[in-house]
């Protein structure tokens, strides 16, 4: 090649004229560009030779000058409808020929550039360019207005995306919501850091993003990667900063279906038949109902009856939902797929719809309502001397909270004798439960509540008034499945395998109180659900179903349903087969939905702790973890938290220590304590 040729090449894709200067070594040559600046190409990097004179690097300017009133893009169309029909490929010079009627270097070169960069009329063919046909053409036509509305579009996202993060109102597209969606489905990721035990490396390389999200994410400038996908959502306003991933991962559904909210609401405007038309009427029974004060879905109230030969009678009155609804109806078939209502401490999601279960299925003061009434009279043990089961109509008298019934019982309020009766014979009823071999295991147990972002924790009191209300729950589900037993119905009877709990001997060799209390409960077996009774170890009951939460309980809600057919002498709504069908589909979900309480009230239980670095905490050993390396669970007794522990010394079970928070990081599901001492304690807490 001739120094002082003029030639194209391309740097980092942008196209750039150069002079030949002198060869490098036996292929390559140096090639000065406009800038003076010095490059080695080889022959293939030299795109295009201009022929017909010698140049000087100081002549490219001048040169591009003479190009840039040629470059009309539009001219090829021209030129296109011109050579389509024969077809025959076309080289620089001879375009040029064509479109300007000279072939002088600055054509030949325009002529050139415009091929080169042509995506739609031409494409290349050795050294020349040759035309697409015409459906080629319409097709290259369509696939650029694709790609230039789909180019739009990116745009018109991107600025969207930096109103929001300027903090201004944003009315997302549909296009938007389905690349945002996909971001929130990565993002969710995350909860796999506490459910699998992954760290965020691992994560990534475990779950690469979908084409959608890498490219949406590299549209923005942002790693590819949950944790970024996460703070995405949260700088645009798309989610909260404690957004609850272990409930999105899961399957739990959040909103209802449209369909279900119109059945619900029919159902409300038009009562479906009653199918109990000779409900027994106990609306002249004082009704006392007794939950938290935030509870909504009021499903149980208690009564105190004197009866004519003079013995007592307890009734627990629990809400009627199958009033509302059949078996295998819209109603009925959602909550079956909820399974439960779930309770978080952000709130609760229902099982059924709002307007029902806090309306007309819930026991509502000074409203009568359907229910399912047990009247029991016990013996003077406690134990159960005879029962009877009635739909039936009450209206609940006094809508109290658990404050409200220890303050009466403490008071001794003399206008509300039936609560002092009952309060008695839930004591005498548990007494006999423990003659029976019921286990009692006292730990303190949080409760977690969120509002406005703020965290408050308590802890539930095993007070009168909760004793009370257990008591009488616990004797409705004992007298619900004696009635299920003695007249051989398929329900879903609830127990306990007897415990092998340690020996006086080696309780003894632990300290008192919670410490032992947690090495009792170590030993308790999980509940088993069967569709024949059987024993409830833990309650000291040889039968025993859940009965007392129809509205927040799907299995609660399928003993309603069987008991009240028999009730009616009418056939079962769930043969033995069906029943055990059904609750194996509901126990998976409510093993899923308890998990994800679990989950989300110990990242609040460590969001709470970490808001609180200062604090100094007293504690309790309570047992061992991993002993070898000093990893213990401890009480926050404050609080009533269980949480893990490393110490960096010997410790005892039983020892109260001070503690402060080291590092809290709720969505790494990370905890770590640092023991202080007493004097630092002291100082702290003044």
């Amino acid at each position: 090649m001739e120094k002082g040729t003029l030639v194209e090449f391309r740097v980092q894709g942008d196209r750039r004229l150069g002079v030949v200067d002198r060869p490098d070594g036996k292929t390559r040559w140096f090639v000065v560009d406009e800038r003076s600046q010095s490059h080695s190409l080889a022959p293939r990097q030299i795109t295009y030779t201009v022929n017909g004179q010698i140049y000087k690097f100081s002549d490219i300017p001048k040169f591009l000058e003479q190009v840039k009133p040629y470059l009309d893009p539009s001219s090829l169309e021209v030129a296109w409808e011109i050579l389509v029909e024969d077809g025959e490929a076309v080289t620089p010079k001879e375009m040029a020929n064509l479109l300007f009627s000279e072939s002088e270097p600055p054509q030949c070169y325009a002529a050139h550039c415009l091929l080169s960069d042509d995506k739609l009329y031409f494409k290349q063919k050795g050294d020349g360019y040759e035309p697409r046909t015409i459906a080629q053409v319409g097709e290259r036509k369509h696939q650029l207005e694709v790609e230039t509305q789909k180019a739009k579009g990116h745009q018109e996202f991107l600025a969207r995306v930096e109103q929001s993060l300027q903090g201004e109102p944003v009315e997302w597209q549909r296009q938007d919501r389905q690349r945002l969606e996909a971001i929130e489905k990565y993002a969710v990721l995350l909860a796999d850091i506490v459910r699998v035990g992954l760290n965020y490396d691992s994560l990534a390389r475990s779950y690469p993003p979908s084409a959608s999200v890498l490219e949406t994410m590299n549209m923005l400038g942002r790693p590819a990667t949950p944790q970024a996908a996460f703070q995405l959502l949260i700088d645009l306003g798309w989610w909260s900063p404690h957004e609850n991933l272990f409930l999105r991962r899961s399957a739990i559904p959040v909103q209802f279906p449209n369909k279900v909210l119109e059945v619900a609401q029919q159902s409300l405007d038009f009562p479906p038949t009653d199918l109990d038309p000779n409900r027994l009427d106990l609306s002249h029974l004082k009704v006392y109902t007794v939950d938290d004060e935030s509870t909504t879905e009021i499903d149980d109230g208690v009564s105190w009856e004197l009866m004519p030969d003079g013995r007592e009678r307890l009734w627990v009155h629990i809400a009627d939902p199958t009033r509302w609804l059949i078996p295998e109806d819209e109603l009925d078939l959602e909550a079956r797929k909820r399974g439960s209502t779930v309770y978080l401490p952000t709130g609760m999601i229902p099982m059924f719809p709002e307007v029902l279960a806090t309306g007309p299925m819930s026991l509502v003061q000074g409203k009568i309502c359907c229910a399912l009434s047990f009247g029991v009279i016990l013996d003077d043990t406690g134990a159960v001397e005879d029962y009877c089961i009635h739909p039936s109509l009450i209206k609940p008298t006094y809508r109290l909270t658990y404050e409200d019934v220890d303050e009466m019982l403490e008071l001794g309020v003399e206008a509300e004798p039936e609560i002092a009766a009952i309060a008695l014979w839930a004591k005498k009823r548990k007494t006999w439960r423990y003659t029976q071999g019921a286990i009692s295991i006292n730990m303190p147990e949080a409760m977690i509540k969120v509002k406005n972002d703020e965290i408050s924790i308590d802890i539930l009191d095993d007070s009168s008034s909760r004793q009370l209300v257990a008591e009488m729950m616990i004797l409705a589900g004992e007298v619900a499945a004696r009635y299920g037993q003695t007249h051989n119905i398929p329900l879903p009877f609830r127990g306990q395998p007897q415990p092998e709990l340690p020996t006086d001997e080696e309780l003894l060799l632990l300290p008192a109180g919670f410490v032992r209390s947690c090495a009792m409960r170590r030993c308790m077996p999980k509940s088993e659900m069967s569709i024949t009774p059987v024993r409830h170890a833990g309650l000291g009951l040889n039968t025993y179903t859940q009965a007392t939460s129809p509205i927040r309980r799907y299995s609660d809600l399928l003993t309603h349903f069987q008991l009240k057919a028999h009730l009616r002498g009418e056939g079962l709504p769930f043969s033995a087969e069906q029943l055990k069908e059904v609750m194996m589909t509901v126990s998976s979900t409510t093993q899923e939905l308890t998990m994800v309480e679990r989950q989300t009230n110990r990242y609040y239980a460590l969001e709470y702790l970490r808001r609180h670095p200062h604090q100094v905490w007293n504690i309790t050993v309570l047992m061992w973890l991993r002993e070898d390396s000093n990893l213990a669970l401890i009480l926050l007794e404050d609080l009533g938290l269980q949480l893990p522990m490393s110490f960096r010394r010997s410790v005892s079970l039983g020892e109260q220590l001070s503690v402060k928070v080291g590092l809290a990081d709720p969505q790494k599901d990370v905890i770590q304590f640092q023991e202080i001492i007493y004097q630092e304690a002291q100082s702290s807490a003044n």
